[in-house]
């Protein structure tokens, strides 16, 4: 298996977009609390309290740091895949996961806050998520059409290498694709003078 393959695996690819996302929000040193009024165990409390980090917010700086690292990282797929509809669909799974979890874990242990906010995070959860699958077939339409033009530049560069090096034999008017030192046809040495294919007997 090659490594790219190895990486474009969905399973592989959603813990990297997760460690990467953890990085971001331990370097940064964001905590999102939560008011539990429900009895929860210890574990209980700390896995709400992680996966919220990843989805929830309190003020505008949060908000843009949850915009930001949520974009930031459904880069990853677009360029792993360089195919817009598998680099959505990659995007959602891994923005669905964290949300779907932190609405269930808030439901369970912090009903007060579940039923007053909701309504306001779910919102923003649809509208970020909107975003990501916009930016993924954006840049994933912007990079094929990118890589179009190279490749339609080199086969024009491949096709004027191509003409320069074509050959003709001035004395059978056979034709090369290169600049041969004899021609098969006649025999007739042939010598590359002045851009011109001239045949020597």
């Amino acid at each position: 298996m090659k490594i790219i393959d190895f990486f474009r695996s969905k399973i592989i690819l959603f813990i990297i977009q997760i460690l990467i996302l953890s990085l971001f929000i331990f370097y940064f040193g964001y905590q999102f609390n939560i008011i539990f009024d429900i009895d929860a165990s210890s574990a209980q409390k700390r896995i709400t309290q992680f996966i919220a980090n990843y989805v929830l917010f309190n003020d505008l700086s949060g908000l843009l740091f949850m915009y930001f690292i949520w974009i930031l990282v459904s880069i990853i797929p677009i360029f792993l895949y360089n195919e817009f509809k598998k680099a959505y669909s990659m995007n959602i799974m891994t923005f669905f996961f964290p949300n779907f979890f932190v609405y269930i874990f808030l439901y369970r242990y912090s009903r007060d806050y579940f039923d007053s906010k909701f309504s306001f995070h779910i919102l923003h959860s649809i509208l970020l998520i909107l975003l990501i699958v916009i930016v993924s077939i954006g840049i994933s339409l912007t990079l094929k059409k990118i890589t179009k033009v190279k490749i339609e530049e080199q086969i024009e560069d491949l096709n004027v290498i191509i003409s320069n090096i074509r050959s003709k034999c001035p004395n059978c008017g056979t034709e090369f694709n290169s600049t041969p030192i004899y021609c098969y046809n006649c025999n007739t040495k042939l010598i590359l003078k002045s851009e011109e294919n001239v045949g020597v007997r």
